[in-house]
């Protein structure tokens, strides 16, 4: 399962370590909060990886670690997780919601869809649970899905978070001007996100929108050169003179390479 196939006890080797007190633990959910905030998928993987070394009845952690290996693009792992996970969670609405996920990333619509009533039948009524629900519709190619985002952007109004994974959804699907739409709305919550610039620029570029993309790409740059996912587009795309040197360098730097 390559270099997920330890993932609860990836990282440092903190077994050797005291039992993690409560404050540890909320720290490094506090880390992976942070942390994917900013994009660095990995680096939240970890620190939730930690929690659940840690204490292993931690759900949150449990849903963070599936959800990480979702935005990260290793959906048969992450399917692997979620199910490693419903073991000891079988009633639990966001592990569920992220199994279904899983399971429409990689073709099984008839069990994303099943997996997905389950979440909602465990009186799940989080964003995640909608949010991931309209990823298995749109997958399924179903007009339904709108109403599932809506119901996740309404259960979290003014938080920029939602609009911005909601404009990722879209994205993977190929539906870009919706996804447009719904990054410039996660910019009117908080224009000071270097990742909604960098998913504004790559939804405008997929259009064709090729100027608009560089100001949008060089805005993400100016707020933040380290975050991973500008370093990944300085990569993907050409970008402004200057400005992409200099974030490839410090993505080879990031790299090791």
């Amino acid at each position: 399962m390559s270099r997920f196939g330890n993932l609860e006890f990836d990282g440092e080797a903190e077994s050797s370590r005291p039992a993690s007190v409560v404050g540890d633990e909320a720290r490094h959910l506090g880390e992976a909060e942070t942390a994917f905030r900013r994009g660095d998928f990995e680096q939240a993987l970890r620190s939730f990886a930690r929690v659940v070394e840690a204490n292993p009845q931690s759900a949150v952690a449990w849903v963070g670690q599936v959800r990480m290996l979702i935005e990260l693009g290793y959906f048969q792992e992450a399917g692997v997780w979620a199910s490693k996970a419903l073991e000891q969670f079988p009633g639990e609405p966001e592990l569920l919601a992220a199994k279904a996920v899983t399971l429409a990333r990689t073709g099984d619509l008839r069990g994303a869809l099943a997996m997905s009533d389950a979440a909602i039948v465990e009186r799940g009524d989080t964003p995640y649970v909608w949010l991931a629900r309209g990823d298995v519709l749109l997958a399924r190619k179903e007009k339904r899905a709108d109403y599932c985002f809506t119901k996740a952007l309404a259960a979290a109004v003014r938080d920029w978070l939602w609009p911005w994974l909601a404009s990722r959804v879209h994205a993977f699907y190929r539906k870009f001007s919706l996804a447009l739409k719904l990054a410039n709305q996660a910019l009117a919550l908080d224009a000071a996100q270097a990742v909604i610039w960098v998913q504004l620029a790559r939804c405008q570029r997929a259009l064709g929108l090729t100027a608009q993309a560089r100001e949008s790409f060089a805005q993400a740059g100016q707020l933040d050169a380290h975050c991973p996912l500008v370093m990944a587009a300085a990569v993907e795309a050409p970008v402004p003179a200057g400005l992409g040197e200099h974030i490839i360098g410090a993505w080879r730097r990031w790299r090791g390479g």
